[in-house]
């Protein structure tokens, strides 16, 4: 194709978001997708069973993952989200798979860590399919995972503690890059220190169990967004539906 200024094109933001929420066990994350236009889930792990949701039947194997998003991408339907439940479980479901491609039984026995990037190029196809789900369907991405604590060795100051996706680094990379918006979820925890005698003082976490959606990176957690949405807000999907809604139109 020949480049010059008739192939210009002005970007339009009329495209359903590729959203990354992650945070702890049990903090809401399902529950924010299932409040998602019309979502359909692809379930890798179990604790669906709360909800009232549309879903596949829990995925056992990599090619069943792929399966569900064949049939949401060939055949003809009115949902408008697609949701995974959850990456993390998906990841594992992908390690499997290396493993079985290259007749060993676990992907750690593949020598020179050659497994892991392997995964990255399964990470691709799943990540392909969903493009495609957004591009023909018009739907929404939604992938759910959990979060791990991990140190930081960051060059500028002393290295500290953070929130990341609970996934290998290869693919947290991939997906990370990949998405819209990245989001950690967490509830509120404030410290309070109270003196115990023989000049110690005790420092304990209280909270409410209000639970909070972070869009912006900060030393605590890795978040981003394309878009100039809040700091952060409530962990309720309408409230964020109505704050996208505002930035990106």
């Amino acid at each position: 194709m020949a480049i010059n200024l008739q192939s210009l094109r002005t970007t339009s933001a009329g495209k359903p978001a590729r959203m990354v929420l992650y945070g702890s066990h049990g903090v809401g994350k399902s529950s924010f997708a299932a409040q998602a236009d019309k979502p359909v889930f692809i379930q890798t792990e179990e604790g669906l069973d709360a909800l009232t949701v549309t879903r596949f039947p829990l995925a056992t194997s990599y090619g069943e993952v792929m399966e569900a998003l064949e049939c949401l991408c060939k055949d003809k339907h009115d949902y408008a989200t697609v949701v995974i439940d959850s990456a993390d479980w998906l990841e594992k479901l992908i390690f499997k798979q290396v493993a079985a491609n290259n007749k060993v039984n676990s992907i750690d026995e593949i020598g020179f860590g050659k497994g892991f990037g392997f995964a990255v190029d399964l990470w691709h196809y799943i990540l392909g399919m969903l493009e495609e789900l957004r591009n023909v369907k018009n739907m929404g991405v939604i992938l759910l995972a959990h979060s791990q604590v991990k140190r930081f060795d960051d060059p500028l100051t002393d290295s500290y503690d953070r929130y990341i996706l609970d996934l290998h680094k290869g693919g947290a990379s991939l997906i990370s890059e990949w998405c819209d918006l990245l989001m950690f979820a967490n509830y509120r925890v404030n410290t309070v220190k109270s003196d115990v005698g023989f000049n110690q003082k005790k420092t304990r976490a209280v909270g409410a169990g209000e639970r909070f959606l972070h869009t912006q990176e900060r030393p605590g957690w890795v978040a981003k967004s394309r878009w100039a949405l809040p700091e952060s807000m409530k962990l309720d999907y309408e409230t964020f539906a109505t704050e996208l809604k505002k930035v990106k139109g």
